[in-house]
């Protein structure tokens, strides 16, 4: 269900976050026209390495996971004849889309007055590293350092006594999340103008989601005025929550928050009905108490066995629980693979290649994900729709406006 349908999205914006957002947008129905400028394209598209894996191959997969879904236009905004292309094309939008810091929006005129000057109902969308107010404002941001190590969730996931900082766990993580935020919010934007005539400015930031996202740990930092610390591989007063290794170097999550609870399920079919007359766990007061103790026995259980066995000793305990799977495992998810969670294409050229679907699902079947497009792929075809003729596109091509 294309439940964006009719909506016009104009992009500008390059690497991640923000082009993300569009390519969601367009997921979900709306036409996302990414401006791009002239034969170089988005900054992006010269990326050769995203997190630990090199961009190489017959498809950039960088690029597909952010611009999938979209037209693009390759156009000047530095030039006045750009801009007026731009104004023409904003006319006809629903929304304009930007990670364009401060004062480049001002050098460019693209500005939410300008911007609202060509079209007083359009939703002006920003994606920034710092927001929109403040001393820093102006400065550029990465989910790397804006969400993840300035946001708190380096900290977060940094053991005590690490001799480094917790890396972010994939290239792009805070950038993807972002990007769905930010369409999100962006389809309320459209909804509320629906409603009340009125279109809002939609801001977000990389940092304000990381603070977001380590929400609860700081409204409790807050509330007890001291600094969370990261979470302990076996908590220490839950044993059933905690991370194990099996016999073959693998790791079982286990997560059942009321410990006492499951306890003689667990201990049944893990083979030691006898824990559940120790009297070190007799109560739940007693397993909480005694959490170190439970934590030793079930790391000597699960390094006494592999993986293998362990998947089908649990398969039905009714506890959460998890095995720590890697990227490429994950995509071979019996669970992954029934809910569409993994969409197949084609690149230009009829090259197959995969990647993450949307996770977000209308009227019960996964969105339909297409491409991404080739810098300018489409802008003879856009400038047609907006009314410009072959002589004046051929004009703007000899001077440099459009490619």
């Amino acid at each position: 269900m294309r439940v964006l349908e009719g909506v016009r999205v104009v992009e500008v914006a390059q690497y991640v976050f923000v082009p993300v957002t569009g390519s969601v947008l367009a997921e979900w129905g709306a036409e996302t026209i990414k401006v791009e400028p002239p034969g170089t394209g988005d900054a992006y598209r010269g990326l050769r390495r995203t997190g630990a894996l090199a961009v190489e191959g017959p498809v950039n997969f960088a690029i597909e996971h952010a611009n999938r879904g979209k037209r693009s236009i390759g156009l000047d905004l530095a030039k006045p004849a750009g801009r007026e292309v731009l104004a023409a094309l904003v006319r006809t939008a629903d929304v304009f889309l930007t990670n364009l810091l401060p004062e480049s929006r001002e050098r460019l005129g693209v500005e939410l007055e300008d911007v609202r000057a060509w079209n007083p109902r359009i939703v002006y969308a920003r994606g920034t590293g710092m927001g929109e107010r403040g001393a820093e404002r102006n400065r550029g941001g990465f989910d790397y350092a804006s969400f993840w190590a300035r946001g708190g969730s380096a900290f977060g996931a940094t053991p005590p006594g690490a001799t480094r900082p917790s890396p972010m766990p994939g290239g792009s993580y805070g950038d993807s999340m972002a990007g769905l935020t930010l369409a999100g919010a962006i389809s309320a934007a459209l909804f509320a103008r629906e409603r009340t005539g009125e279109a809002p400015v939609v801001d977000l930031s990389l940092l304000g989601l990381g603070l977001w996202a380590m929400g609860m740990t700081i409204a409790g930092s807050l509330a007890q005025n001291k600094v969370g610390q990261p979470l302990p591989r076996i908590p220490e007063t839950n044993a059933l929550a905690g991370t194990y290794a099996t016999r073959d170097g693998r790791w079982i999550v286990i997560v059942c928050l009321q410990a006492f609870r499951y306890w003689p399920e667990f201990c049944r079919i893990v083979g030691h009905g006898e824990w559940t007359s120790d009297p070190r766990f007799a109560t739940a007061e007693l397993l909480q108490q005694n959490s170190a103790a439970a934590g030793a026995l079930l790391d000597a259980l699960f390094g006494s066995q592999p993986l293998v066995y362990w998947q089908r000793v649990l398969a039905d305990f009714s506890g959460v629980w998890e095995v720590m799977q890697d990227t490429l495992e994950v995509t071979r998810d019996p669970q992954v693979i029934a809910n569409g969670f993994i969409a197949k294409m084609e690149a230009g050229d009829g090259t197959p290649f995969e990647l993450v679907a949307n996770p977000v699902q209308f009227g019960e079947v996964p969105g339909r994900t297409t491409r991404a497009p080739e810098t300018g792929e489409h802008t003879e075809e856009i400038l047609l729709e907006l009314g410009f003729d072959w002589d004046r596109i051929t004009a703007l091509k000899a001077d440099g406006v459009v490619s």
